[in-house]
């Protein structure tokens, strides 16, 4: 069988379910006679889970200033779909544990991913965007197709990290020349299986080459810009030891001063620690 996108996809799903809890999350809030009691009762159902959203939303990532106690008083305050995107966070995480820390050491990947969430976060509020909690996840789940390439063909994904670090070229373009194709559309794939946003779809595949971007150009620039700050401040890192080039094209669709990067990587610097050893 021909080494495809698809192909690697389908491997994976073998050994990865996709995150059915955000999936009765997700259908519930596009229903209009749903509530809030219905969103709790479903994530009430998983008790650690319910742990775990109450330490990140009690986290200083948050910085609330009173405890928040219960998953419904946590929707009131930060609002369903922030939640149900901290759901499909630790999905996510939770679904690849089971990578080798010979090939990649994964609390670095999502140290990195982490970064790049929090990032993509503040830049779109400092873009003046509302629901920055889309951003969030596109940040944290940009690199989702790496997980699917180091999990289903290590020895191939080995030898991409290990011609990127000695041949000096970003480990996208080694997975082309290896694999044919790269993390981008491994990801768009696996987005595509799980029926996930379709922004995050075109995050995803766009977010080394954001001018590629069609639907959703302020997203695609907002984590590209992100992953890019985070690869130069060095927070952890992606299988991917050189920083990828930043499109000025899409820097410029921001409308950003360059003078809101220092405060965003110093917020950052204080928030990342305890929301990886949190979510991770």
């Amino acid at each position: 069988m021909a080494l495809t996108p698809e192909s690697l996809v389908n491997k994976s799903l073998e050994l990865v379910s996709p995150p059915s809890t955000y999936a009765q999350l997700d259908d519930l809030i596009k229903d209009p006679n749903s509530s809030a009691d219905d969103i709790s009762e479903v994530i009430n159902t998983d008790p650690a889970l319910v742990t775990r959203l109450l330490k990140v939303v009690n986290s200083p990532f948050y910085g609330f200033p009173s405890q928040i106690s219960t998953i419904s008083r946590a929707i009131t305050i930060i609002g369903t779909r922030e939640l149900t995107h901290l759901v499909l966070a630790t999905a996510v995480i939770d679904a690849f544990k089971g990578i080798p820390s010979s090939l990649i050491n994964m609390t670095e990947f999502w140290r990195h991913s982490l970064a790049s969430a929090i990032a993509a976060k503040y830049l779109a509020k400092a873009c003046g965007q509302r629901a920055t909690e889309r951003f969030f996840i596109s940040g944290l789940l940009q690199n989702i197709g790496s997980l699917v390439i180091y999990q289903s063909v290590p020895e191939l994904a080995r030898e991409a990290i290990n011609s990127a670090e000695f041949g000096h070229e970003v480990i996208y373009k080694a997975e082309q020349r290896i694999l044919g194709f790269d993390h981008t559309d491994v990801g768009q794939a696996l987005v595509r299986a799980w029926r996930l946003p379709n922004s995050l779809e075109e995050v995803v595949k766009c977010h080394h080459t954001p001018s590629d971007s069609v639907n959703f150009p302020l997203e695609v620039a907002v984590v590209h810009v992100a992953d890019i700050l985070v690869s130069s401040a060095q927070f952890g890192h992606s299988g991917d030891t050189h920083v990828p080039p930043l499109d000025p094209e899409a820097w410029e669709l921001l409308g950003l001063d360059a003078n809101v990067v220092p405060d965003i990587l110093q917020e950052l610097a204080v928030q990342l620690d305890e929301l990886v050893s949190l979510l991770t």
